[in-house]
């Protein structure tokens, strides 16, 4: 089951990636990487922890090492990333459950393909749609609500902005999905764009239809943007 998949690698995203990156640096912040997600180089040792398919890298200090997170078990991830799954850790609110850290893990590679695939599209269109914009925030994807995502601004006020951001699914949307999140009120002109109660939202299924995935998925966000700026 996708969901199922999806929660391993959120939890092995929180709790092993994101933990190990704010144990060196304070940081948590993941990015999309090649076959997957991980951390951006930090560190000393100019280390990066990444998933990529059913594998968990290391690359540190010039030295790569790999293991299998399917099969395995978040401990044992641990271990291996060199991580204290006993000291006290938060995410945020969204922040997932440990739960048993000695059962495996299992994750399916074609769900996990999925995942991998549409935060990889979703990442390129919100780096070019965020860099036409105003005043963008670092694209970033947030291990406790496992979606990539970024802001920018929509005028001169300090809370008038908009979230754009890419997401595997959730308990609201089991499909991948877009999204457009003003942090205002306003929804202008078109509300058969504005279809979910943050915002706008444009399902996996819809962006893969199209002739050109890549470019459907830059359309929606710079639509939403075209809309905010007529306010």
């Amino acid at each position: 089951m996708f969901a199922a998949s999806r929660a391993e690698l959120r939890r092995v995203a929180t709790h092993v990636l994101a933990r190990r990156r704010h144990d060196v640096t304070g940081k948590l912040g993941l990015r999309a990487t090649p076959g997957g997600f991980g951390t951006p180089a930090f560190g000393p040792d100019v280390e990066v922890l990444r998933v990529s398919g059913t594998a968990l890298v290391r690359e540190r200090a010039g030295e790569v090492a790999v293991t299998a997170v399917a099969g395995s078990s978040l401990s044992a991830l641990a271990r291996f990333a060199e991580v204290d799954l006993t000291a006290p850790f938060d995410a945020g609110h969204d922040t997932p459950a440990l739960g048993d850290v000695d059962a495996p893990i299992v994750i399916d590679a074609g769900h996990a393909a999925v995942v991998a695939d549409w935060f990889a599209l979703g990442w390129a269109a919100l780096d070019v749609a965020s860099a036409a914009a105003e005043s963008p925030k670092a694209v970033q994807l947030w291990p406790e609500h496992f979606d990539a995502g970024t802001s920018v601004a929509l005028g001169a006020g300090p809370d008038d902005r908009c979230n754009l951001g890419v997401s595997p699914g959730d308990a609201a949307h089991d499909e991948p999905y877009l999204y457009v999140g003003p942090w205002g009120a306003d929804r202008p002109d078109d509300p058969a764009y504005w279809n979910a109660p943050f915002g706008a939202v444009v399902v996996r299924s819809a962006i893969l239809a199209a002739s050109d995935p890549a470019v459907a998925a830059l359309r929606f966000f710079k639509r939403g943007l075209a809309l905010l700026s007529r306010r």
